[in-house]
């Protein structure tokens, strides 16, 4: 009788996790790295154990989801408003800072304007799962510097709706007619999610727990989750802005505690499983083959965008002893850059083999992001401590 091909897998994943993980956290690299590491290892361009990475990836998602989910529990509608200023000012600034800074590089390398504003926009964005895992590992996430990160964060995943868009608009696809019916979608979703968290999920998730089965209220809890992210991913939309919006609704729910507590080891495992899936998609042949222009544009994007958060974090009322730590946490790329850059490519923006270096610089500025904050934990915060 042959083993199944996913439970060959999963040994090779927890293996890994399990020998990698606590390694980088004794040597004070993070849990992050851990995982990044592992990933390279068992991945095609290491052991190759595992081949199939867009599949895991895409299923490893579900963590960032679930995470946003149980960030939006802890938020309640009224503490959500009275972050607007953090939302729309710091990441309206931090948005337009950064690309601006990374688009005009691209007009200077010889891009077009259309694709050197929406390649600058795109990895102007930052890593959800990174960052809000480090903010939770270092208990930051309810302080003013958590706030105001998580706020930029938030507008990220806001902006990066129009930003999946704009490659049908640019490119030579067009498909205006296919965008509006998808944006009227989108919103329709949204506000679809918002009416069943405020009216159907508080007697849902009542009626289950009167049978007092908590593997049964466990399921329910994720198939709520499951199916906010079928409906945005369906929209077009971004799945974790849709689960932090539907936890934000339950804040107040009776139910907050359990769902916490019945999702977290879901959520830290699938987590686990994104970061692995990352350090996989890491294709080291390019790296081999063209060394030079894969590690200038990483570092050049990376300091381009320490610098400008370095510039603009006091007028986004950072204190002064974290202003390096809020530019570190935020230089390295995000998860939608690797959606928006294949969808770049796929409308004849760019070349393939551009889009395929950048999508190698973004994913080597996510295994940088623990170095950079050592670097910034030794050497730069000590500098401004009071």
């Amino acid at each position: 009788m042959h083993e199944p091909a996913w439970l060959g897998n999963m040994l090779v994943y927890l293996a890994a996790a399990v020998l990698c993980v606590p390694l980088a956290v004794r040597f004070g690299l993070g849990a992050v790295l851990g995982y990044l590491v592992a990933g390279v290892a068992i991945g095609p361009a290491g052991l190759g154990l595992v081949s199939d990475v867009e599949t895991i990836l895409h299923f490893a998602e579900f963590g960032v989801v679930l995470m946003l989910f149980m960030i939006g529990l802890e938020l309640e509608p009224r503490r959500l408003w009275s972050m607007r200023r953090d939302v729309f000012g710091g990441g309206g600034v931090q948005l337009l800072a950064c690309g601006g800074l990374l688009a005009g590089a691209g007009l200077a390398l010889g891009l077009a304007p259309g694709a050197a504003l929406l390649l600058g926009l795109t990895l102007a964005l930052s890593s959800t799962a990174i960052v809000a895992r480090t903010l939770n590992d270092r208990n930051l996430l309810p302080a003013p510097l958590g706030q105001l990160t998580f706020g930029i964060l938030l507008f990220q995943d806001i902006a990066a709706i129009p930003l999946i868009a704009l490659p049908s608009l640019f490119g030579h696809g067009g498909g205006t007619a296919g965008n509006h019916v998808s944006v009227g979608f989108g919103l329709a979703a949204i506000a679809g999610i918002l009416a069943a968290g405020l009216f159907g999920a508080g007697p849902a998730l009542r009626l289950i727990a009167r049978t007092g089965i908590r593997e049964l209220f466990t399921a329910v809890a994720l198939l709520i989750v499951a199916v906010i992210a079928v409906l945005m991913q369906r929209a077009g939309l971004s799945m974790a802005l849709g689960a932090f919006l539907a936890g934000v609704v339950l804040a107040k729910s009776e139910y907050r505690h359990a769902l916490e507590a019945d999702l977290e080891p879901f959520k830290g495992l699938l987590l686990g499983l994104f970061f692995i899936a990352i350090g996989m998609s890491i294709d080291l042949s390019l790296l081999a083959a063209r060394p030079a222009p894969v590690l200038s544009l990483t570092g050049g994007f990376l300091l381009l965008k320490l610098l400008a958060l370095r510039l603009i974090a006091g007028s986004l009322g950072a204190p002064l002893a974290q202003r390096w730590l809020l530019a570190a946490l935020l230089a390295p790329g995000g998860e939608f850059a690797f959606v928006i850059l294949g969808m770049t490519a796929q409308a004849g923006m760019i070349p393939r083999e551009q889009a395929a270096l950048l999508m190698l610089s973004v994913a080597l500025s996510m295994v940088a992001a623990p170095f950079l904050l050592l670097a910034c934990d030794r050497w730069l915060a000590p500098r401004y401590a009071a």
